[in-house]
């Protein structure tokens, strides 16, 4: 194999392909990226314990069509530490040479007819979804998954994908993020129940690949795999074993509630503020809703005391609630500054749900008012 490539678009196709591989896979040979090289440019091939990717990198001059494989960390250093703007890039003798405008380097590699191969896109049944509404599902559900639960259900998100609804939910126990976006089934391609989680770091690995907004990915769920093509990649993925939480129930429909507008920018600068003295263990905010003011307030009796007011549009009764502000800060920072949401309290026991008019609901258990 001999080909010469942007450093920059290989370098970035490479991070993207090492990041499904795992530094404790016990056979040393998965910790390459496979790499073929032929007519239509290059493909790179990764293989880690939860999910296989192929990257697409067309433009590539390939002088030479062949196969090799590129080892995550040495290879990686190479390519990130290089000024060059094209490397030359050849095989030979099983030995990888990386050449620059001043420098080259050698690296031992290893037989690429040993590593497995991951297949392209091949289902015919498959729900299209926007680039751009793809990233936001995600964007606003992977931060409310649990990674250390011994419930695996909690490490993924759930999708519902019916006719031309798609349904995206994560919860750690907690708190609870459910987003409704669109898509448009084609073949039949149906998925519902509590079963289809895809586990978070493939589908953040998933958002990543989605360069262009405006792109439509493919997503595919069959057995106990999702599938996802992008304009150059495709991701294959093992779902999480387990049955989500009946999230439905969690939601609750509420008549006599009351409901706050709110900024998403201001509000998240309010509580930055109050946080900096607040209990690092417990975590709590008080939030005091009165006549046009949210006043929040934090104590300990080491760091001191704060004591931050927001106004606000709300001219009610006055209703108190405790709730944990890293969790009321991972949904605002999912929102631009200027959205305005809606703040649903009940009671000072019963949890504060937050909805967006573009289909957002979060929702946070409070904690016990001292």
């Amino acid at each position: 194999m001999k080909i010469r490539c942007d450093r920059e678009r290989l370098t970035s196709a490479f991070q993207l392909a090492a990041s499904v591989i795992s530094t404790r896979s016990p056979k040393d040979i998965l910790q390459n990226v496979k790499v073929e090289a032929g007519d239509k440019g290059l493909i790179l091939m990764a293989s880690g314990p939860e999910a296989g990717v192929r990257i697409e990198l067309p433009d590539v001059e390939v002088e030479t069509a062949g196969k090799a494989l590129f080892h995550v960390d040495r290879v990686g250093r190479v390519l990130r530490e290089s000024s060059d703007e094209q490397l030359d890039i050849e095989t030979k003798d099983s030995n990888l040479f990386v050449r620059g405008r001043y420098a080259e380097i050698r690296i031992p590699t290893s037989n690429p007819d040993e590593y497995p191969t991951i297949a392209g896109f091949s289902e015919e049944s498959y729900h299209e979804i926007n680039g751009r509404v793809f990233r936001e599902m995600v964007r606003r559900t992977a931060f409310a998954t649990d990674q250390e639960s011994a419930r695996f259900a909690l490490g993924g998100v759930l999708f519902e994908m019916v006719d031309d609804v798609v349904q995206a939910v994560a919860t750690d126990g907690r708190r609870l993020a459910h987003v409704v976006g669109s898509g448009v089934s084609v073949g039949g391609h149906r998925v519902e129940g509590n079963t289809t989680i895809v586990p978070t770091k493939s589908l953040v690995l998933m958002e990543r690949s989605v360069h262009d907004d405006d792109e439509t990915i493919n997503m595919a769920v069959k057995g106990n795999e999702v599938q996802l093509r992008s304009s150059n990649c495709t991701i294959n993925a093992r779902l999480v074993e387990g049955r989500f939480p009946n999230w439905r129930q969690v939601i609750p429909e509420r008549q006599d509630s009351t409901r706050i507008e709110i900024n998403a920018g201001p509000f998240l600068a309010a509580i930055r503020q109050a946080a900096v003295v607040a209990d690092k263990e417990t975590r709590g905010l008080d939030m005091v809703f009165s006549d046009g003011t949210l006043l929040m307030t934090a104590s300990h009796a080491e760091q001191g005391e704060s004591r931050v007011e927001l106004p606000i549009e709300y001219a009610g009764e006055k209703i108190s609630v405790k709730l944990d502000y890293r969790f009321i800060m991972d949904f605002l920072k999912v929102l631009d500054p200027e959205t305005r949401f809606t703040l649903d309290i009940e009671s000072p026991k019963a949890p504060a749900i937050m909805r967006t008019d573009d289909g957002y609901t979060y929702l946070v258990m409070p904690m016990a008012l001292e």
